[in-house]
């Protein structure tokens, strides 16, 4: 398996202080994650909102894009082998099926090219990198999405939709609302804290060799608008470290400037 290029030199100061003791606990977030998207996404296909307001509504499609972009996060630390460190196929098993929950995403093509992505991050052989051309957010959202669909997957998601839609009698607004649209919100959400701000070209240009930048706001802040993704330089520095344990390196991290 090829292995994500790491620090090693900083991994001496923070492996002691970081890595955890309880050896399944990225396993019980990531099942905590899953059963708690399951659930929220069953609750809400069958809701009849006829008589809730516009901002009930939109509660309810902020929190179902929160929690699938949960799903993603999950798959994305278990690419890095964190989720179950001492039991590979399971933590791929695990990566696997939220990329499918989240879009029918193939988990070994997403894991190929984010190997690529921390091995030449803003270079020319970053598969999430812009090509030059599309160097603006909503340009770059669709070279990056281009790159990752798939017409067998957009034929796929068409078909369960008209299985939930005509066999199961889920209303259409549920469907829209709650399905479609919170993966959707999820995609841009991902894509701005998780690849447009960190890797778009700072003013001052890039600082080898991880080219990343953080986006400094507040913890509670920051779990809420991207599960600490935003905080990439030092997921960069430290892929070894899970999603809830990076606001500890950004901060001492931050103490040490």
């Amino acid at each position: 398996m090829i292995q994500l290029e790491q620090a090693p030199n900083l991994e001496k100061n923070f492996i002691p202080e970081f890595r955890s003791k309880f050896q399944f606990e990225g396993l019980l977030i990531a099942i905590f994650i899953i059963i708690l998207w399951a659930i929220s996404q069953i609750f809400l296909l069958w809701l009849d909102f006829s008589k809730c307001n516009i901002l009930i509504l939109l509660s309810f499609i902020i929190w179902q894009t929160f929690l699938y972009t949960g799903l993603f996060i999950t798959a994305h630390d278990a690419m890095h082998g964190l989720v179950l460190p001492n039991y590979p196929k399971i933590n791929h098993f695990v990566g696997s099926l939220c990329l499918k929950l989240y879009g029918l995403l193939p988990y070994q093509k997403l894991l190929k090219k984010h190997w690529l992505h921390h091995q030449h991050p803003a270079g020319e052989l970053d598969p999430d990198f812009h090509d030059g051309k599309h160097e603006n957010f909503i340009a770059w959202y669709f070279h990056f999405m281009k790159s990752y669909g798939s017409w067998r997957q957009i034929i796929s998601i068409v078909i369960i939709y008209r299985i939930l839609l005509h066999l199961l009698r889920i209303p259409a607004a549920n469907l829209n609302y709650f399905w479609a649209l919170p993966s959707l919100f999820s995609s841009l959400q991902l894509f701005y804290f998780g690849t447009f701000i960190p890797h778009k070209q700072p003013i001052g240009g890039y600082i080898a060799p991880h080219n990343a930048q953080t986006i400094d706001r507040p913890m509670w802040w920051s779990f809420i608008t991207c599960y600490h993704f935003g905080y990439h330089k030092e997921h960069h520095e430290y892929p070894h470290i899970p999603w809830w344990q990076l606001p500890e390196i950004y901060t001492i991290s931050k103490n040490k400037l």
